[in-house]
């Protein structure tokens, strides 16, 4: 039996509570999934004419429908993956810089971080887009969409950064510059590796964000994954199906996310745990011979 110092463990009485209050909540879910499946089927939203575009390929324009879909998941992964390399590389060296830099230099930090933290990401975007090419620099959508999300995301990524920095103990730092490592070399081999280690989940969690935010270059007209499903709507007017496939498409996506940051947690937990484990202790020889 498990005991907790932060609560006490249910009696019979408190179990039986539970125990009906789930029952009784599980039931309300389903009675409204129900009701919603009935209303949808009565709407004729569970037609041939609705989803075959989608799920059958003898349909006509299951092939086009697709293609049209691929084209801009592609558009989309490429614009995520653009930006979450970047924001990791300008993140990182805003949150070395904001740790290194003297004091009369650090509000200049701050102040970049501060601002574009508390500016929208779609304004980023926005503001990419239409001022950049004024100033004679002609990009690609695909960019103004990159720059805007890094923009954004890469002040995030810095102060996971640094607080993943500033929250080591002191001694492994210490212990690094008593042996003779340069200051540089404490941060990028001692402290920044452990510090990625222990804000992971933290870091994979925004990289889930700025793959959904790619969804937010319609405002520019880029062909991303979203922007194409309406473009299939406009046609065939079957949003709830369009939407619904595209919402598993990312659900898909994210969750391999999640599940590579934990495998990757894991592994690096193992690893530490291997380098830390302590030799096993040899038994006296007199103590085995009894002397």
């Amino acid at each position: 039996m498990t005991t907790s110092v932060l609560y006490e463990s249910p009696g019979p009485r408190a179990k039986r509570r539970a125990l009906f209050t789930s029952i009784a909540v599980s039931a309300v879910l389903i009675g409204v999934a129900v009701w919603a499946v009935l209303r949808l089927a009565a709407a004729g939203q569970f037609t041939v004419d609705k989803w075959g575009p989608l799920i059958d390929p003898t349909n006509a324009t299951f092939g086009p429908v697709w293609n049209l879909l691929a084209q801009g998941l592609v558009n989309t992964l490429q614009a995520a993956a653009l930006s979450i390399a970047l924001s990791l590389v300008i993140g990182t060296a805003l949150a070395l810089t904001r740790i290194t830099s003297a004091a009369w230099y650090r509000w200049a930090v701050v102040g970049v971080v501060e601002l574009l933290r508390g500016v929208p990401v779609v304004m980023t975007i926005f503001f990419a887009a239409r001022v950049l090419p004024d100033y004679g620099l002609d990009l690609p959508l695909l960019w103004y969409l990159v720059i805007g999300l890094t923009a954004y995301n890469s002040v995030i990524i810095a102060e996971i950064v640094r607080a993943g920095v500033l929250s080591l103990p002191k001694g492994q730092s210490e212990a690094a510059y008593a042996i003779g490592m340069r200051r540089s070399q404490v941060l990028l081999t001692v402290l920044l590796p452990q510090a990625f280690r222990a804000m992971l989940p933290a870091l994979i969690s925004q990289l889930v964000v700025v793959l959904k935010d790619t969804s937010l270059g319609y405002v520019i007209s880029y062909p991303e994954f979203v922007q194409q499903g309406k473009y299939v709507i406009q046609n065939l007017d079957n949003p709830i199906q369009v939407y619904f496939v595209i919402a598993l498409v990312f659900i898909a996506i994210n969750h391999s996310l999640s599940r590579l940051a934990v495998f990757t947690e894991r592994r690096l937990g193992r690893g530490r745990r291997t380098t830390t484990t302590p030799a096993k202790k040899q038994e006296p020889v007199g103590a085995a011979t009894g002397n």
